[in-house]
């Protein structure tokens, strides 16, 4: 029988026979992450997710600061918001959903990005 040989990457430990795993850290996910942000969010939102974009104060209600916003928030309860749309949630309607603009990968990274910006 042979002995399984633990390969660590990121924040992941694979037990590999004979064939190299490699998995992207979540640190590298959300970094991939602010191009996307900086694009779809951040003129609601504002850069560090105050809520303060330049579009904000034309929104009723405005958007929340993240850091109150999403506490006691799941990623999966985020990543809901993202992808339906606030209206589909109970939250603003003035939050566009982005589930046919982008992928579930791209949603999963912009809510690690979200969740470092508070």
């Amino acid at each position: 029988m042979k002995t399984a040989k633990w390969v660590v990457t990121g924040a992941l430990a694979v037990a590999a026979t004979g064939m190299l795993a490699t998995f992207g850290s979540s640190a590298a996910r959300a970094d991939d992450a602010k191009p996307l942000y900086d694009k779809s969010c951040a003129a609601c939102h504002g850069p560090g997710g105050k809520g303060d974009g330049p579009a904000a104060k034309m929104l009723k209600p405005p958007p929340q600061a993240f850091d109150t916003a999403l506490k006691g928030t799941s990623d999966a309860d985020i990543a809901k918001v993202i992808k339906e749309g606030g209206k589909a949630v109970g939250k603003a309607a003035s939050m566009p959903a982005y589930g046919s603009k982008m992928s579930d990968d791209q949603i999963s990274a912009l809510v690690t990005y979200i969740k470092g910006l508070k």
